[in-house]
């Protein structure tokens, strides 16, 4: 992220774009993602989050500026996470389990709207570049730009759906994860999940580090290439290269 192009040279030009790219969509991926587990709880029967007025996608009401800022410099990072009172829910684990993969689930879905979105745009552009046999034309650039924005959107929100599964406390994955656990050692465990989290963090900055290589960045560069490639290649077939009489 902004880090890595601070540390790799990267201009002030570009870090401002990039800075002016995610900032929008951090708030956005990080909003849905806590809606998501909020609305998910209310249907299990925990009004908490519905009474508090989380159930927005109002980036103020999710916003914890730490994590924000974390998300944007190194990657990865969390929001105001929303209340859940567990007494509330039918069947605590079940439910639990069900509202925390409600988060990854609506970060999975808004990264595919996005690849999707950038597949076509990658079959435009190279449209427009064949048609006009230049790159500086005003269709071109904005055509571009909607490429960065949506490439952007997909790889944070693929990212942020792959870091939160992490199978412990209090990521998402360990709620569904850990479910198998006797009640007692579920509860038990989860106590201790701030520490966990601090400890995980820390850890995954220190290796991303020092090997220079991220798992959930690898996840959402493929999830991307898997899903925009095949959008891309039908996109030229069935309308562009038609258009063009080929």
């Amino acid at each position: 992220m902004l880090l890595s192009m601070l540390t790799g040279g990267g201009s002030p030009r570009d870090i401002l774009i990039s800075l002016l790219l995610s900032l929008p969509i951090v708030l956005l991926a990080l909003s849905i993602h806590e809606t998501a587990h909020g609305y998910v709880a209310w249907k299990c029967g925990d009004p908490t989050a519905h009474n508090l007025g989380r159930l927005t996608l109002n980036p103020a009401k999710h916003l914890d500026p730490m994590g924000t800022l974390c998300m944007l410099l190194v990657g990865f990072g969390w929001a105001k996470p929303v209340p859940i009172n567990s007494r509330y829910f039918r069947k605590p684990k079940r439910d639990m389990a069900l509202t925390a993969m409600a988060g990854p689930c609506a970060n999975l879905l808004l990264g595919l709207i996005f690849t999707l979105l950038l597949g076509f745009l990658s079959s435009l552009y190279v449209f427009l570049a064949m048609k006009f046999a230049r790159l500086d034309t005003v269709g071109i650039t904005m055509t571009y730009w909607g490429y960065q924005i949506c490439f952007m959107g997909a790889y944070l929100n693929f990212f942020l759906m792959a870091f939160n599964l992490l199978p412990i406390p209090p990521f998402d994955g360990s709620r569904f994860a850990l479910t198998f656990l006797p009640t007692k050692y579920y509860f038990g465990l989860m106590k201790y999940e701030r520490q966990i989290m601090l400890g995980t963090l820390l850890a995954l900055l220190v290796l991303s580090n020092m090997f220079d290589f991220s798992p959930f960045g690898w996840i959402a560069d493929k999830l991307i290439e898997l899903v925009a490639t095949p959008i891309q290649d039908l996109s030229l077939k069935f309308i562009f290269l038609p258009l063009l009489g080929k």
